[in-house]
């Protein structure tokens, strides 16, 4: 049996990965889905979160959980399953990174983030300088982030979407190759993206090897589009 926990992207929370955590289950395994801080269930004030925060509650969780993790961190939070293997590399067997920001030393996800010209969201997003929050217009939802989702999915992201903290996309990340760099990595690219686009995966996961790279025709969504596909290759990844 292994466990998984499933960290979230911008603007979304746990319930991201509900489609996901009954068929992990159904094959004997631990999923466990995080809300981040100031997301989700989380009721954190957007203005007081920090990456540093993120990072503190994901790594209790981890403290908190029998034997070894596998973390898999969807889109921008890639940033926190990096730095939460800096913390506890004794305590994560895998990191997998789905469409997520796989960012070196030193380096923000706003940084790689702007070098990706031909995403769909940037001119949707709106910024509340007075939160240090932004928030993604719902009129790019569909097209952004769940082209191939079925309508209900649009729906309940209307809903349940929320802001996003800015502090924690433009903190660098502190990782050093004997704690990050000792954590196996894999990464699941989705080649239909248009959100984080394939060109800017390809060019985070050339810089920053993983030991596979797993390829799916989907949107930014495949928990939702494409739950079996995306277990099977979790699946996989654990056995390995």
């Amino acid at each position: 049996m292994k466990t998984f926990i499933l960290v979230h992207g911008s603007w979304h929370s746990a319930w991201n990965w509900h489609k996901v955590i009954p068929i992990l289950e159904a094959q004997g395994h631990k999923a466990i889905a995080i809300d981040l801080p100031g997301m989700g269930r989380d009721k954190t004030p957007i203005s007081e979160v920090t990456l540093q925060m993120a990072i503190d509650k994901l790594c209790k969780l981890i403290d908190e959980t029998e034997g070894k993790v596998i973390l898999v961190g969807h889109s921008k939070n890639g940033i926190v399953i990096s730095q939460a293997a800096e913390y506890r590399p004794h305590k994560i067997e895998k990191l997998v990174y789905l469409a997520a920001y796989l960012i070196p030393n030193g380096k923000t996800q706003a940084e790689y983030s702007a070098q990706d010209t031909e995403g769909v969201l940037k001119p949707y997003v709106t910024r509340y300088p007075e939160t240090g929050s932004h928030t993604l217009q719902t009129e790019i939802y569909k097209e952004g982030l769940y082209h191939d989702c079925d309508d209900s999915i649009t729906a309940l992201a209307k809903l349940l979407l929320s802001h996003e903290s800015v502090a924690t996309g433009i903190t660098p990340l502190q990782l050093k190759e004997e704690n990050f760099g000792s954590v196996r990595r894999f990464y699941i690219e989705c080649t239909e993206d248009r959100a984080v686009t394939p060109f800017i995966q390809q060019k985070m996961y050339t810089e920053t090897v993983c030991e596979k790279v797993y390829q799916m025709p989907t949107s930014h969504s495949p928990f939702f589009s494409r739950p079996k596909e995306l277990c099977e290759i979790l699946l996989d990844i654990a056995g390995q």
